[in-house]
């Protein structure tokens, strides 16, 4: 019997490919929507205002490792680092990344992905046991 439901275009999509429209959509968030936000209520070049964006950035990409991980359990080992390369290039090219304190919220976001990647990792291996028919 068919069924009408209709799948989403990022069904077929591999976690590799998630992982990255996760990095790229936490991005756009990050530098765009911050600079059209900024430039709408006059926030000035602060600290306050890149802190509040880069919380809901590191959110973002959390969000995204613990789904993708949760669907695919097995992708745990990759997906956090590839929805942080940008932060981890950052890190490794930009001279000033660990003289400043921005660098404390940064590293906070990749222990957060990497928490959530776990959990929904594990949460995802329950939830395919649980589907197993019991005879």
């Amino acid at each position: 019997m068919k069924t009408n439901k209709r799948k989403s275009f990022l069904t077929g999509v591999p976690s590799w490919g998630l992982a990255l429209l996760t990095m790229f959509l936490a991005f756009v968030v990050l530098m765009v929507v911050g600079d059209i936000l900024s430039a709408i209520f006059k926030i000035p070049e602060s600290d306050i205002g890149d802190l509040v964006f880069y919380i809901l950035y590191n959110l973002i990409i959390a969000g995204g490792c613990f789904y993708i991980c949760w669907q695919n359990p097995k992708s745990v080992w990759y997906v956090p680092v590839l929805c942080n390369i940008i932060g981890i290039i950052s890190a490794i090219i930009e001279p000033n990344f660990w003289i400043s304190s921005l660098w404390i919220v940064i590293c906070g976001g990749w222990l957060l992905s990497i928490v959530a990647s776990i959990i929904g990792a594990r949460m995802g291996k329950r939830k395919a046991i649980s589907d197993i028919p019991q005879t």
